[in-house]
């Protein structure tokens, strides 16, 4: 059931992609949507987002990043309800409490807190998406001319946990095959059932650990210079990539100059009726960062494409 929480190989566009050209996109996802608070811009984010996610044929994995947070966005709503009182467009008094006073619920507050919960949301899908397409090793080769040492120990960090996820499976399968049931019983003979599970998996744990010192032993570990087993090159479909982001970025600097992605919560509501250089600045910055998952669309129903780039 986790493992579609884990990046998996499936020969995808976006999975293909030079590790700066996926790190720049999702980079992009997050500071944009920390930068505009626009609520136009970031609903129009979002629907980027996903549709870089259907791209990646994450949809199903983002549906349990999408339970988790909508309970975090109700108590972000709920909280700005009732804490924050900047607003002037009261639509109910709450009572008398002593040393808090009345605590009115207002149309701004309510109006912040939904949209701090849709910034919340699109950090939270950009995460979903870069599980999907980056590969930690490519992620943490980028870093290991820098300090070798320091990403091995990040990188096999990062492997134990869905290493540990296919081993425990793996355990439990073999102990159902054996006749063990984990639903019957009391509940003190079900956790000893899982209990004999996780000694098994710790000291399967223990001989990974020997069976990886051995390998790089014997691969000469830290005796020189670095190789490579993988090199990751860079081809004309991340610079397309990077172009359409890079567009994005500076059309969304013109925006935040002009104050076109910014908008008004307090005292009272500004206009969403945005100007038509607005909507022009936003469709730009859409379309741009829309470009790798138009790619991939392209590839997918025209191998020349995919073959030329």
């Amino acid at each position: 059931m986790l493992q579609k929480f884990i990046y998996q190989e499936k020969g995808l566009f976006l999975q293909s992609l030079h590790p700066v050209a996926s790190l720049t996109l999702i980079a992009a996802f997050f500071l944009l949507s920390l930068s505009f608070s626009h609520p136009y811009y970031l609903l129009g984010l979002l629907l980027v987002i996903l549709l870089s996610l259907w791209a990646a044929g994450g949809l199903a994995a983002w549906e349990g990043y999408l339970k988790a947070v909508l309970w975090l966005i109700l108590l972000i709503v709920l909280i700005n309800a009732l804490v924050n009182r900047s607003g002037s467009t009261i639509l109910w008094n709450g009572p008398e409490l002593p040393l808090f006073g009345r605590l009115p619920v207002t149309m701004e507050a309510i109006s912040y807190g939904a949209t701090m919960g849709v910034r919340l949301l699109n950090m939270v899908s950009a995460f979903c998406l870069f599980n999907l397409i980056v590969h930690p090793d490519r992620f943490f080769s980028l870093f290991s001319t820098v300090a070798r040492k320091s990403v091995l120990v990040v990188t096999l960090a990062t492997r134990l946990f869905p290493l540990l996820l296919a081993t425990l499976e793996r355990i439990r399968e073999a102990q159902q095959l054996r006749g063990v049931d984990f639903s019957q019983g009391t509940l003190r003979e079900r956790v000893m059932k899982n209990a004999a599970i996780f000694n098994t998996l710790l000291l399967s744990a223990l001989e990974d650990s020997l069976q990886m010192a051995e390998a790089m032993q014997a691969r000469a570990f830290g005796s020189g210079s670095r190789s490579r087993y993988r090199r990751d090159i860079f081809r004309p479909r991340d610079a397309i990539c990077l172009a359409g982001i890079g567009l994005s970025l500076l059309v969304s600097v013109y925006s935040l100059a002009r104050g076109m992605g910014t908008y008004t919560y307090f005292p009272e509501l500004g206009s969403l009726q945005g100007s038509k250089i607005s909507l022009i600045a936003l469709a730009v910055v859409l379309l741009g960062l829309s470009v790798p998952a138009l790619l991939n669309w392209g590839c997918k129903y025209w191998p020349y494409l995919k073959w030329k780039i």
